[in-house]
């Protein structure tokens, strides 16, 4: 079962899309700021499949911090930087610094709890491809070489 981090200092978007995902069958944890973020990354018993995290927040880029603590923690887990206020500048770093993706919140005519659903997805399905990756190179690199 995936393990999901909602990062977000609106309660009514971390709501919602905590609500969504536990849906889709994940176990949804939940953090009002980076600093909630930061110890909930912490003392996780185990890593965090995916985090979506908030762009803005305390500071306009509370988002990146989330993600730097994130990939510290474990370099498989997969971010996916959410914003109200796009930009290309933050989107570019985002992705710089290891983001899965950057979505915006306010697309016309866009679900965005239906399109968080099918990158958290899309993303959860990187995540075991490249622990499978590793876990064969670990094999590979101990078997004897003939």
């Amino acid at each position: 079962m995936a393990r999901i981090l909602v990062v977000d200092d609106e309660d009514d978007v971390r709501e919602a899309l905590k609500r969504r995902l536990e849906r889709e069958g994940m176990v949804v944890e939940t953090a009002a700021s980076a600093a909630e973020a930061r110890e909930a990354l912490r003392h996780a018993a185990e890593p965090f499949d995916v985090v979506i995290t908030d762009m803005s927040m305390e500071e306009s880029d509370s988002g990146l911090e989330v993600l730097r603590e994130a990939v510290a923690h474990d370099v498989f887990t997969e971010v996916i930087v959410l914003t109200a206020y796009g930009n290309v500048a933050n989107a570019v770093e985002s992705m710089r610094r290891g983001a899965f993706d950057y979505v915006e919140k306010n697309v016309p005519g866009v679900d965005v709890f239906e399109l968080l659903a099918i990158k958290v997805g899309q993303a959860i399905e990187r995540r075991r491809t490249s622990v499978a990756a590793l876990r064969r190179l670990e094999t590979m690199a101990k078997r004897p070489i003939l």
